[in-house]
């Protein structure tokens, strides 16, 4: 299960509406061995494409290299889908090299008419997805005191 604040989901959805017709794409950031997304970076789709999206390959450095000096990993992908629904492409399962990460998908189009997105989460390992459950918390504070 992919547990998200309220604050990052919103920024995540924000992002696809603002490059629609194109993909947008980033990532968050969070502790090393957290499962806790916290630093969000937005990043630019260098296809600017409506149907592929592709990591600048010098701001994927930076973001490995911002990430490893705060000990910090890749908690989720995420990039939008602007025509079909919010399920892996057989390029994005191609893509998904980071076994740990959350990967998730927004499509800015409505494609079941339950509205103008999706917002999903997979986990992609050897090829294989499997969606997960998305909890958007307030707070991660308030999650925690939920559950105790």
């Amino acid at each position: 299960m992919l547990t998200i604040t309220q604050a990052l989901h919103d920024q995540i959805v924000a992002h696809a509406r603002k490059d629609h017709p194109d993909e947008a794409c980033g990532a968050i950031a969070g502790p090393e061995g957290s499962d806790r997304p916290e630093r969000f970076i937005p990043m630019l789709n260098a296809a600017r494409s409506p149907t592929f999206y592709e990591f600048d390959s010098g701001d994927l450095l930076k973001l490995y290299k911002g990430m490893a000096e705060r000990d910090e990993e890749p908690v989720v992908f995420y990039h939008s889908h602007t025509a079909t629904e919010a399920y892996p492409s057989r390029t994005d399962i191609t893509y998904a090299n980071e076994p740990g990460a959350h990967y998730v998908l927004v499509s800015t189009a409505d494609t079941d008419g339950l509205g103008e997105f999706q917002f999903r989460s997979y986990r992609i390992v050897a090829g294989e997805v499997t969606e997960e459950e998305v909890r958007v918390v307030p707070s991660y504070d308030q999650d925690a005191a939920a559950t105790e």
